[in-house]
C-alpha cells in the first residue's frame, strides 16, 4: 500500500502592520530556509500593511490573511480568533512583542494547543508615549503564551524577565541570514557604484532602516555632516520608506548636504547595495539585533553601532560601539579614523561560529516546533 502524503504543518506567523521592516525580514528569511514540505507558515497581517511579497509567500506554499489592526480591538479579536478556528492552526507564532497580548489571548480562545510570543525588540527613554503603552502591556505579554522565544538575550530578558531567561525558558533564536547572499563582491562593488554614480574615491556612509524615530535618522545625518566636514568627497546612502523620511530630506536641505544624500526609498536588492558601502552606521535608540547589522557584517563592512542595542549585535572584532552621550563630530572620528586602517573580507566562516547561518538555524527551528507539538 502507497504512504499517503503528509500535510505540512501549517503555522500562523502573526506579523502585525507589514511595512517591509526588520521582523518580516527575518521571518521571511526562515519562510525561505525551511522545509517547506514539513512546515508551511501562514501571514497575518494588519489590512492597512504595505509591501507584503504575495506573490513570493503564494509560490511558496504560504498564504496572507489580512484582519483589521490591533486598534479595532473587538474586530481584530474577533476576526483573528475565526481565522485561527478555520484553519485549525496548532502552532501560532506571534511577533508583535508587548501586542502579543492581543493575538495570543485570541489563539488561546481559538484552543490553539501552542502559542509562541517572540520579542524582537526592546524600548527606549526618548519615545515617551510608545515606551508608556509598551510598559503597560509588558506584564501582560506572557499571560496567554505556552512558549517564547527571542532575538538576543536582551530582547528577551525585557520582555519576558530575568527569571525565566535563567531557568532557560526562552528560546533564543538568531537573526539569521543567507550569508552566501551578502558575501562581498568587488564586481557587484563596481556595478552598483555606477548603477549610483558614485566614483571609486567617493567615500559611502551607509544605512538601512524606516524612517522611525527608533532609528535615529537625525543624528545619522548630523553625523555625517561633521563627517564630510572631513571628507569632502563623501555621501550618505540611505535606504527606506516611513513617517519621518519627509523631515529628514528637510534636514539634509536645511544643511546643504542635498547632492551629498541619497534617498534610495524600499528597495529588495539590500544584499548588492551593502557591496557599494564602507561603512555602515546604525545609531539606533534601541534594538532587538537588528537584522541590518548582521547582513552588513556579512558583507565585510565596518560598522559602527550604538550600544543601546545588544552585545550579541557585534559578530565580528572589528564591529565597534559608540555610545550615545558622544556628539556627532566624535562619532564622525571614530568612523574616519577607523576606516583609514580597515581590510574588507569574507566574514561567512566566523558568522557560522556564531550561529548566524540561516540553512542550520532554519533546522533548528523546525525541530523546535515539532519538539513543541509533541509535547
Amino acid at each position: 500500500m502507497e504512504n499517503i502524503r503528509q500535510e505540512p504543518i501549517r503555522i500562523a506567523q502573526v506579523i502585525g502592520k507589514w511595512v517591509g521592516g526588520g521582523v518580516e525580514a527575518v521571518v521571511m528569511n526562515y519562510y525561505r530556509h525551511i522545509d517547506k514540505s514539513k512546515i508551511q507558515f501562514d501571514f497575518i497581517c494588519d489590512e492597512d500593511s504595505t509591501n507584503i511579497p504575495y506573490k513570493e509567500i503564494e509560490k511558496l506554499g504560504g498564504k496572507v490573511i489580512l484582519i483589521p489592526p490591533y486598534q479595532k480591538l473587538f474586530r481584530y479579536h474577533r476576526e483573528l480568533k475565526r481565522v485561527l478556528k478555520e484553519g485549525n492552526y496548532k502552532i501560532v507564532h506571534s511577533h508583535i512583542n508587548t501586542l502579543s497580548v492581543f493575538s495570543l489571548f485570541a489563539a488561546k480562545c481559538a484552543k490553539v494547543p501552542v502559542r509562541i510570543a517572540h520579542s524582537h525588540s526592546t524600548t527606549n527613554k526618548k519615545e515617551k508615549k510608545k515606551n508608556l503603552m509598551k510598559q503597560v502591556l509588558k506584564p501582560f505579554s506572557k499571560l496567554f503564551a505556552t512558549d517564547y522565544m527571542c532575538c538576543s538575550e536582551l530582547a528577551g530578558r525585557w520582555l519576558f524577565g530575568d527569571k525565566l531567561y535563567d531557568e532557560g525558558k526562552i528560546y533564543l533564536l538568531n537573526n539569521a541570514i543567507d550569508l552566501q547572499k551578502f558575501e562581498y563582491n568587488e564586481k557587484i562593488r563596481e556595478e552598483v557604484r555606477k548603477e549610483l554614480n558614485i566614483d571609486e574615491e567617493t567615500f559611502v556612509m551607509g544605512h538601512i532602516g524606516r524612517f522611525v524615530e527608533q532609528k535615529n535618522h537625525s543624528f545619522l545625518i548630523d553625523i555625517f555632516y561633521e563627517l564630510q566636514k572631513e571628507k569632502q568627497n563623501a555621501v550618505l546612502m540611505l535606504v527606506g520608506q516611513g513617517p519621518l523620511q519627509e523631515e529628514c530630506k528637510a534636514k539634509v536641505e536645511q544643511q546643504g548636504l542635498k547632492h551629498n544624500v541619497l534617498f534610495l526609498g524600499q528597495r529588495n536588492d539590500a544584499a548588492r547595495l551593502y557591496q557599494a558601502i564602507d561603512v555602515f552606521v546604525l545609531p539606533s535608540l534601541y534594538e532587538g539585533l537588528p537584522v541590518v547589522g548582521v547582513e552588513a557584517q556579512a558583507a565585510g563592512l565596518l560598522c559602527v553601532f550604538s550600544d543601546d542595542m545588544t552585545k550579541e549585535t557585534k559578530v565580528l572584532e572589528s564591529t565597534i560601539f559608540n555610545t550615545l552621550n558622544q556628539s556627532a563630530s566624535e562619532w564622525a572620528k571614530t568612523i574616519l579614523t577607523e576606516s583609514k586602517e580597515y581590510v574588507r573580507g569574507k566574514t561567512s566562516d566566523e558568522m557560522k561560529k556564531k550561529n548566524f547561518d540561516i540553512d542550520t538555524e532554519a533546522c533548528r527551528l523546525e525541530k523546535l516546533y515539532y519538539d513543541l507539538l509533541k509535547r
